[in-house]
C-alpha cells in the first residue's frame, strides 16, 4: 500500500522540493496522455496558446529560466 501524503507533509518541504514534486507529478501525468481528458474549452485554449507561440516563439521565457527565478526569489 502506498503511503498517503498530506498537505502538511507537502508544506513541510522546501520551495525547491515542492517545485520538484510538482515536476515529478506532471511528468508522471504526461506518460499516460490518453488518460488526460480535456474539455472543448481547454482544447481551444491550448490551440490559442500554440498559435500564439507559432506567431512569436520568442515572446516567452524558457522553463529553466522561470524555475531559476522562482527558486532565487523564494
Amino acid at each position: 500500500m502506498a503511503k498517503q501524503i498530506t498537505l502538511s507533509d507537502i508544506l513541510g518541504l522546501s520551495i525547491s522540493e515542492r517545485i520538484q514534486l510538482i515536476e515529478d507529478a506532471w511528468d508522471s501525468i504526461t506518460k499516460v496522455p490518453e488518460e488526460l481528458h480535456l474539455s472543448e474549452e481547454q482544447k481551444k485554449e491550448l490551440d490559442n496558446r500554440i498559435n500564439a507561440y507559432h506567431q512569436n516563439p520568442n515572446a516567452g521565457s524558457p522553463w529553466k529560466e522561470i524555475r531559476e527565478n522562482i527558486i532565487k526569489y523564494k
